[in-house]
């Protein structure tokens, strides 16, 4: 299910725990599926919320399909009971993580938030706009993801907030615990990425784009 902004959370009961998943999801795939059903399982969450941003700041816009085409694919991975896809950034007219993070906050004060993110992004974290803000403002789960892992926990972002870690088995109460609070899952992943699949979608097309070359080349006299 879509919606530009979960508003009826304001109607159910207090102290009710969200995930929130955010990415370009350019495109959503079935990895981002398994990690938003691994958070519900493990963090014990009533509700995760896929993020759809309308332009990563860090990522060229030449190569980043509408956000409308983004939101209904995310919204089909999305089709489940406690899953929902949004373009909320769009309606709270937030640009970075830090901001809008910020506002769902303020905007649903008797949520409890996580922030749910893959290693890839934790590696290279500190490009992003006041990051160490993020940790400060809900806790963080962060699923492992392959070739990135180590690099990531070695990183800047992993090392400013080591003492802000908790352990794995700890992480059904993450949601209720104050900031900066986070833990890292190690638990296998599904192998599909969005850089893969944007990789294939572009050898399909060159490669149907020389066929078709092939084909006017042939009947020319």
């Amino acid at each position: 299910m879509s919606s530009p902004l979960p508003a009826r959370i304001l109607r159910r009961p207090p102290r009710r725990r969200v995930g929130l998943f955010g990415g370009s999801f350019n495109p959503a795939h079935a990895g981002h599926r398994h990690v938003a059903e691994l958070a519900l399982k493990y963090l014990d969450l009533d509700e995760v919320w896929w993020l759809v941003s309308p332009q990563n700041p860090l990522k060229a816009r030449d190569d980043m399909a509408p956000l409308a085409r983004r939101l209904a694919v995310a919204a089909r991975l999305a089709r489940h009971p406690n899953m929902r896809a949004t373009a909320i950034e769009t309606a709270l007219g937030t640009r970075y993580t830090a901001d809008t993070l910020a506002a769902l906050v303020r905007r649903f004060p008797r949520v409890r938030f996580v922030w749910l993110m893959g290693a890839d992004n934790l590696r290279q974290m500190t490009r992003w706009e006041n990051w160490p803000q993020i940790f400060r403002t809900m806790p963080v789960a962060i699923f492992a993801r392959p070739a990135y892992s180590v690099n990531a926990l070695a990183g800047k972002a992993a090392r400013r907030f080591s003492t802000a870690r908790r352990r794995p088995r700890k992480a059904r109460r993450l949601a209720e615990l104050e900031p900066p609070a986070w833990v890292f899952f190690h638990a296998r992943l599904h192998p599909a990425s969005a850089t893969r699949l944007r990789e294939e979608r572009r050898r399909k097309k060159a490669a149907a784009r020389r066929a078709g070359q092939a084909k006017l080349a042939t009947q020319r006299p």
